[in-house]
């Protein structure tokens, strides 16, 4: 499928999508390599028992894959740019896409440094269709990193990794409940997980090749074949079928939100603005998570790609957007930068999570606790009926909504 081209669907029932980074390593590396786009480039050690790290799609065409030896992939491509890998760099890119799939819904599992498993299901009312999110999610991505990403979206785990492969690179498909057998029918066995070299030596001894081959075959001249085990975990995935959730095993350790801007800014007035929303975003999802934070963190990202963080820990945990707002502004005061340095990206991020029964705010004697918080909770419950723009700051009103009615959604 061409790049770009994004094959959508019906996408009822899809609640789970697998996104995948584009030739991770080497998206990274173009970066700061503009030159080399388009031409064909691998990561990994110049030296020949080196292995491939990651090659573009341009070196892919001539057979270069992961994995593969660095010297068996110079004699592919013997035109290639070796680029050796930069420790260090992928980890924290990475944290930053996670970072992304955690705004959209704590049940995300990842897999490895450039993919993971999402379970979007209770993100559905606030961000939308399934589709919508695997494209939001896409968006992000291609505007806070500059590299582009796959989605497959899916009624389960096997179809969602299924489409995200057939969709690449930088694609989204859907795969609709009523059409998962015309996906699945005419596809190899071997795109079924645990179609190993062994396996599939013994499907093409009974003359299956596709997987409509294996689910109209008769279960018990599988388990002849191959065992009970591995013949009904064939026969499961031939019709389509996995029951596995999406397991986030790793509590949330930070909750925020970034934008990136449509144009460098340098106006204090409206970097503080896009503050007072980020800051509001990052407050709702810690009431959302119930949980308070002790540490604010603000992310600025200048137009040479330069990231500045500042952090601030609080006297007392909160969750409340004028506390994270106005600790926020303070951070990107004292950030060091120049009046006139243009920025593309900032953003807020809450860390030093704690659960908010367990935060309980110790006031001196007469000493009456700060309304912000309740009046951010009834907002909270208005939000949720009626969309996260009904309620919000004045500031926030763009001037062409002051004469009508506010927008909703977010």
């Amino acid at each position: 499928m061409p790049a770009g081209q994004d094959r959508a669907a019906d996408d009822a029932g899809c609640h789970i999508l697998h996104v995948d980074m584009d030739a991770f390593y080497a998206s990274v590396e173009l970066r700061d390599r503009p030159e080399l786009a388009g031409r064909p480039v691998i990561v990994g050690g110049a030296s020949g028992r080196s292995v491939v790290l990651s090659a573009t799609y341009a070196a892919r065409k001539f057979g270069v894959r992961s994995a593969m030896p660095m010297a068996r992939a110079r004699r592919l491509c013997p035109a290639a740019v070796i680029i050796p890998p930069t420790h260090g760099l992928y980890g924290a890119v990475s944290r930053e896409i996670m970072g992304i799939f955690r705004s959209v819904t704590p049940l995300v599992e990842p897999l490895s440094l450039d993919e993971a498993f999402l379970d979007v299901s209770g993100a559905i009312r606030r961000l939308g269709s399934p589709a919508q999110i695997g494209q939001l999610i896409r968006r992000q991505v291609a505007e806070q990193q500059q590299i582009t990403c796959s989605v497959g979206v899916a009624p389960n785990k096997f179809l969602a990794k299924l489409a995200s492969v057939h969709c690449k690179p930088d694609g989204l498909l859907v795969i609709p409940v009523d059409g998962v057998r015309a996906f699945l029918d005419p596809l190899p066995v071997s795109a079924l997980w645990g179609v190993g070299d062994r396996t599939g030596q013994t499907l093409a001894r009974l003359g299956l090749k596709t997987v409509a081959d294996i689910a109209a075959t008769p279960p018990a001249a599988l388990q002849a074949e191959l065992g009970k085990a591995t013949a009904e975990h064939l026969l499961a995935l031939a019709a389509g079928r996995d029951s596995r959730r999406v397991e986030s095993a790793v509590r949330e350790k930070s909750i925020g939100a970034e934008e990136t801007f449509d144009t460098d800014i340098s106006d204090p007035g409206l970097i503080r603005r896009e503050l007072l929303r980020l800051s509001g975003r990052t407050a709702r999802g810690l009431r959302r998570g119930s949980c308070r934070a002790r540490t604010v963190v603000v992310k600025l990202r200048t137009a040479d790609f330069k990231t500045i963080t500042r952090s601030k820990t609080l006297a007392e945990p909160t969750d409340t957007q004028q506390v994270i707002y106005q600790t926020a502004c303070a951070l990107y005061a004292g950030s060091g930068l120049s009046p006139q340095a243009r920025l593309r990206l900032v953003g807020v991020r809450a860390t030093g999570l704690v659960p908010a029964a367990a935060a309980a705010t110790q006031l001196a004697l007469g000493e009456q606790p700060v309304p912000w918080r309740e009046a951010e909770t009834v907002v909270d419950r208005i939000t949720g009926k009626f969309g996260v723009n009904a309620v919000r700051p004045a500031t926030l009103v763009e001037p062409r909504e002051a004469g009508g009615s506010a927008r909703h959604g977010e």
